[in-house]
């Protein structure tokens, strides 16, 4: 039986559909800022930018940003009625106080611990932690975006990260091209995965042993262009 590997767009979307209705949700730059476009009909997370806004909007059309409303990834924004302006290190006391519900971001690699990587030093990657080791253990829920694999084809879950650390055990789920995975006492919790896709399959492409304890079920989404 043939299997595809979900596109970004795809994980973006399945990472949406798990953020609850009025959440406070901070969005890594690059790859997960695309969850923002797919939350559920009935549901309306709150959007905080690391730089110092809280409560913006989509993307405006080509040729009308205001390129002072920028969030952190330096892309231009909106703002929706009731959104607030405020001073970087405000930002970061939000995130420091455990305001934040959500935070969801890309990933080098992930451990059965909850490790995460997600920058490195060298002339490839990113080049600095940034805000990250700071949302990951002040947000009550982490959650990873990710391809399950790299480009040269290496696991992207692992036993233990080899890249430098963003954060210790803080990781709880991660949505990536082939599964949902949950990381609970130390171990990598597969609840769904690509239709087609066999087990053995699976795990060869996992760095760490796949527990299934529960149902399992398909990893089905949308066509999203």
């Amino acid at each position: 039986m043939t299997w595809e590997k979900l596109t970004n767009t795809q994980i973006a979307w399945r990472a949406a559909q798990g953020i609850e209705d009025g959440a406070y949700v901070n969005l890594g730059i690059g790859f997960p800022e695309m969850v923002a476009r797919y939350q559920p009909p009935g549901r309306e997370a709150i959007f905080h930018t690391e730089n110092g806004v809280l409560g913006f909007g989509d993307a405006p059309p080509e040729g009308e940003e205001d390129w002072d409303l920028i969030n952190a990834g330096k892309k231009a924004i909106t703002l929706k009625p009731g959104a607030s302006f405020f001073h970087h290190a405000d930002s970061f006391a939000m995130v420091r106080g455990g305001h934040l519900d959500v935070a969801i971001l890309g990933a080098l690699q992930v451990a059965e611990s909850g490790d995460l990587a997600n920058w490195r030093v060298g002339s490839k990657g990113v080049p600095a932690v940034g805000g990250a080791m700071d949302l990951v253990h002040g947000a009550k829920r982490v959650a990873v975006v990710t391809e399950h694999v790299t480009r040269d084809g290496e696991p992207k879950l692992v036993e233990r990260c080899t890249f430098p650390l963003t954060g210790v055990a803080c990781i709880s789920r991660v949505y990536t091209s082939l599964a949902v995975v949950d990381i609970e006492d130390g171990q990598f919790v597969l609840r769904e995965k690509v239709p087609g896709l066999s087990m053995e399959e699976l795990q060869s492409m996992t760095g760490a042993t796949l527990h299934t304890p529960g149902p399992l079920a398909d990893l089905t989404v949308p066509e999203i262009p």
